[in-house]
């Protein structure tokens, strides 16, 4: 335990990593994402494509941008992902009739089939955190907060 001195010098140094929100955050993420590896794993996906799929169980038939939008990355992100996903036989790419300059994303019947799975990865990670539902949609509107907050500032 530190002596009393000693936190107040931890508190009155803005830059030492303790203090720092930026790599709570970072540290947390990378925990976040290591917790749901080994289950997306089984389910043949990696993290951003377990995230494209989230966002095509909740809107199917969306254009790239949309998705994009969605997962705040752009298209030169995106497309290889994409691109992964529809080898894989989870997902279609098309060209918008109605645009051709659009690739609107479907999901095929073997991506919608993996949503069940997925609802079991989600009840196994939020096991882990050791949070109640409030808690854990309390911390949720405050990181969406702070993004919102960078995303002016940016």
């Amino acid at each position: 335990m530190n002596a009393p001195n000693e936190s107040a010098e931890v508190l009155r140094d803005p830059l030492l990593l303790d203090n720092q929100l930026c790599y709570a955050l970072y540290a947390a993420a990378h925990r976040m994402t290591k917790s749901y590896r080994p289950m997306l794993e089984r389910m043949g996906l990696t993290y951003p494509q377990y995230l494209v799929l989230l966002v095509l169980w909740e809107t199917d038939g969306i254009t790239v941008s949309e998705i994009g939008r969605r997962l705040r990355l752009d298209s030169g992100t995106l497309t290889p992902v994409l691109k992964r996903l529809e080898t894989s036989g989870l997902l279609n790419r098309s060209r918008r009739q109605s645009d051709e300059r659009e690739v609107e994303i479907a999901l095929t019947d073997q991506g919608r089939a993996l949503r069940s799975e997925a609802v079991a990865v989600r009840q196994s990670v939020m096991c882990q955190l050791n949070m109640s539902e409030p808690e854990i949609q309390a911390m949720r509107a405050d990181l969406n907060a702070l993004i919102e907050n960078l995303s002016i500032a940016n």
